[in-house]
C-alpha cells in the first residue's frame, strides 16, 4: 500500500506534465513558434515559479535526461562510415571552426559585459556556442531541406556540437572549483576508458548487438526490436556511466556501431518515439527549473545577452562559412540557422553550477537567454530560406506520405522514366499500386499528369509497412543507380514474405551481389534495350530476319550461362571466352 501511496503523487505530476505540454505545444504550434518553446513554457507555468503545480523539478530532469541520451543514439544512426567520411571536411572542419570561435568570442562578450571571471566566462560562453539540434533538424526535415548540400552542412555542423559535448563538460571538469570527487579516477585514466568503452561497445555491437537484431529480424516480432533498441541505447549510456564517463557519448556510439545495420531504420522508427517524449518532458523539466525572480530582476540583460548571442553566431559563422568556400547567401543563411542556443546548454550551465564555477541563479538567467534566442528560430529559419532560394528548394508540406495510401495488390519504390513504364502496365491489367517516390520534384512533374505519387524513402521497412506492405502481393524496386543493396532486400524480404519482391538492377555486378537472395524477379536496366538495339542495327545493314533471331538467341543463352558462372565463383572475369569481343573473329560453332 505504501508503494501505491508513493506512486500516486508521480503519476499526478506526469499526468499535469503531459496535460500542459500538449496545451502549450499545441498553441505554439498553431503560432509557428515550434514544439520546443512550447515546452519550455508549460515547464515555467507548471513549475514553482508558476502555477506550482509540481515540485521535484531536478529529480525529472534527471529522468527526462534520458530524451538527450536517445537523441545522441539517433545522431549516430545517421554516422554511417561511408557518409561520415564523406562529411569529414565539414564535421571536423566547419562544426569545429563553429564551436571554437563562437564559444571563444561569446565567452568575450560575457567576461567584458557581465563582469563574470574568465573560467565562469567559458563556462557560459562555450554552452552558448552550441545550437538547438532539437529544433533546427525536423525544421528541416519537414521543410525537404535536410538531405540537400545546405542541409548536409547544416547537419555536420551540429553533429559536431553534439560530439563536442564530451571535450566541453572535461573543460568544465578541469576549471571546476568544487572539492574533488575521491571516486572519481585520474584524468588519464579516465581517457584510458573512453578509448577502452568505446572499443568494446564497437566490438560488442558487431558480435552481439548487430547478430541480436537479426536473429530479431528472422522471427519477424516488432515488439522485440523496440526492447532490444532500448536495451541498447540504456546499455551503452549505463557502461559508460560505470566508468565516470558520459552517457550520452556511449549513446552515441551505441548508434553509430549500428549506423551500418539493415535494421537501422527499423531500430530508428521504434526509438524516436521514446525520445520525441522524453525530450519533450527534458525541457518542460529545464522551464520548472527556470527561475523567473532572477530574470525579472535584469530584463534588459535577458534580452540584451540573447540578442548578442543571436548576433555573434550569425556573423561569426558568416564569416566562417566564406572562409570554407560557401557563397554569401547560403552563407548568411547558415548563420541565421544556427545563431539560437541549444538544448545541451541547460546540461552544462548545470554541469557548472555543480563545478561552482556559477552560482544556480547564473544558471537560471542564462537558461532564460538561451530559451529567449531559441524562441526566434522560426522566424529566423524563415528568413534563412529567403537568402537561401538556390540548391536548397522551398519549405514542403504539402507532401503526403504513404501512410494515407489505400490498400494496393502492389508497392512501386521509385517513379523515375522505369519506374513509369512498370507503373502504367499494372494499372492497365487494373492491377492497384501504391507509388513511393523521394524526390519532391518527380511527385510534382507526376501530379501535373494526375498521378497520385506518395514522398518518402521505400527502402525504410517502417515507411513500407505504413503503405500497407504487409498485405501485399508485390514490392518493386525501380531505384535508379545501384538501388536497393543485398542485405537491404534481404531485410524486406523477411518481414514482408507474403510479397513477391521484384528489383531493378544496375548491372551484372549487382546481379552477383544478389545471386543468393530469394527474389522473384530482376532486369537489367539496359540489358533490353541494348539488345532491341543491336536487332535494329542488324536490320539496318540489312541482315536476313532469320540471321537475326539466331544471333539474339546465341547472345541470351551466351550471357545466361556467363552470368552463372560469374555468380557461382563471384568473378566478373569467369566465362569471357563465351562473350563476342570487337576485334576478335568468332567461332566456327558461333556462326552455325
Amino acid at each position: 500500500m505504501e508503494q501505491t501511496h508513493a506512486a500516486v503523487p508521480m503519476l499526478q505530476d506526469g499526468v499535469v506534465m503531459l496535460a500542459a505540454a500538449l496545451v502549450c505545444v499545441l498553441l505554439f504550434r498553431r503560432l509557428g513558434l515550434g514544439a520546443t518553446l512550447g515546452y519550455l513554457v508549460a515547464g515555467i507555468a507548471i513549475g514553482p515559479q508558476g502555477l506550482h503545480l509540481v515540485d521535484g523539478a531536478e529529480s525529472k530532469l534527471g529522468i527526462a535526461e534520458l530524451g538527450i541520451v536517445l537523441l545522441l543514439f539517433l545522431v549516430g544512426l545517421e554516422l554511417h562510415p561511408a557518409r561520415l567520411w564523406r562529411l569529414r571536411r565539414d564535421i571536423f572542419g566547419l562544426g569545429a571552426a563553429q564551436v571554437v570561435a563562437c564559444g571563444l568570442v561569446l565567452s568575450a562578450v560575457i567576461w567584458t559585459v557581465a563582469g563574470f571571471s574568465p573560467a565562469a566566462a567559458l563556462a557560459l560562453g562555450l554552452p552558448l556556442a552550441l545550437s538547438s539540434t532539437a529544433q533546427v533538424l525536423p525544421m528541416l526535415q519537414s521543410a525537404g531541406r535536410l538531405n540537400t548540400p545546405f542541409g548536409e552542412r547544416t547537419f555536420s555542423i551540429l553533429l559536431f556540437q553534439d560530439l563536442s559535448i564530451v571535450p566541453l563538460i572535461t573543460i568544465i571538469a578541469a576549471l571546476s572549483r568544487a572539492p574533488a570527487d575521491p571516486s572519481a579516477p585520474p584524468g588519464w585514466l579516465l581517457g584510458l576508458y573512453t578509448v577502452g568503452a568505446v572499443a568494446g561497445l564497437v566490438l560488442a555491437g558487431r558480435y552481439l548487438i548487430t547478430p541480436l537484431f537479426r536473429l530479431i529480424g528472422n522471427l519477424g516480432e516488432r515488439e522485440l526490436f523496440i526492447a532490444a533498441g532500448l536495451f541498447t541505447v540504456l546499455a551503452a549510456a549505463l557502461v559508460m556511466q560505470a566508468l565516470h564517463l558520459s552517457t550520452a557519448l556511449g549513446a552515441f556510439i551505441a548508434g553509430v556501431m549500428l549506423a551500418d545495420s539493415p535494421y537501422r531504420h527499423e531500430i530508428e522508427a521504434d526509438v524516436d518515439p521514446f525520445r520525441t517524449i522524453l525530450l519533450g518532458l527534458f525541457f518542460v523539466a529545464v522551464g520548472m527549473l527556470l527561475d523567473l525572480n532572477v530574470v525579472l530582476q535584469r530584463p534588459l540583460f535577458v534580452v540584451g545577452l540573447a540578442l548578442a548571442v543571436v548576433a555573434v553566431k550569425t556573423l561569426a559563422m558568416f564569416g566562417i562559412a566564406l572562409l570554407f568556400g560557401m557563397d554569401r547567401r547560403p552563407a548568411l543563411a547558415l548563420g541565421l540557422l544556427l545563431s539560437q542556443g541549444g538544448e545541451f546548454a541547460f546540461v552544462l550551465f548545470g554541469q557548472a553550477a555543480a563545478a561552482q564555477l556559477i552560482a544556480p541563479e547564473a544558471a537560471s538567467l542564462f537558461g532564460a537567454i538561451v530559451t529567449l534566442s531559441m524562441a526566434t528560430t522560426p522566424f529566423l529559419m524563415a528568413l534563412s530560406r529567403r537568402f537561401n532560394r538556390e540548391g536548397t528548394g522551398p519549405e514542403r508540406d504539402d507532401l503526403e506520405g504513404p501512410s494515407a495510401a489505400m490498400p494496393a495488390s502492389a508497392i512501386l519504390v521509385g517513379y523515375g522514366r522505369f519506374g513509369q513504364t512498370v507503373a502504367q502496365m499494372l494499372t492497365a491489367s487494373s492491377v492497384s499500386v501504391t507509388v513511393i517516390e523521394r524526390a519532391p520534384e518527380q511527385i510534382d512533374v507526376a501530379a501535373r499528369f494526375g498521378a497520385k505519387i506518395y514522398y518518402g524513402d521505400g527502402l525504410r521497412i517502417d515507411l513500407l509497412r505504413q503503405a500497407g506492405a504487409a498485405e501485399a502481393r508485390a514490392i518493386i524496386f525501380c531505384i535508379d543507380g545501384e538501388g536497393p543493396t543485398a542485405e537491404e532486400l534481404k531485410l524486406v524480404g523477411e518481414t514482408f514474405r507474403q510479397a513477391a519482391i521484384l528489383v531493378r538492377a544496375f548491372d551484372r555486378r549487382t546481379l552477383m551481389r544478389w545471386h543468393k537472395l530469394p527474389l522473384a524477379g530482376t532486369v537489367r536496366e539496359v540489358f533490353e534495350s541494348a539488345v532491341l538495339m543491336g536487332r535494329k542495327t542488324l536490320e539496318a545493314l540489312g541482315t536476313e530476319a532469320e540471321e537475326i533471331d539466331r544471333v539474339e538467341k546465341t547472345y541470351r543463352e551466351r550471357d545466361r550461362l556467363r552470368l552463372k558462372e560469374q555468380k557461382r565463383s563471384g568473378d566478373l572475369g569467369a566465362a569471357r571466352d563465351m562473350m563476342f569481343m570487337p576485334g576478335r573473329t568468332p567461332d566456327a560453332g558461333d556462326a552455325a
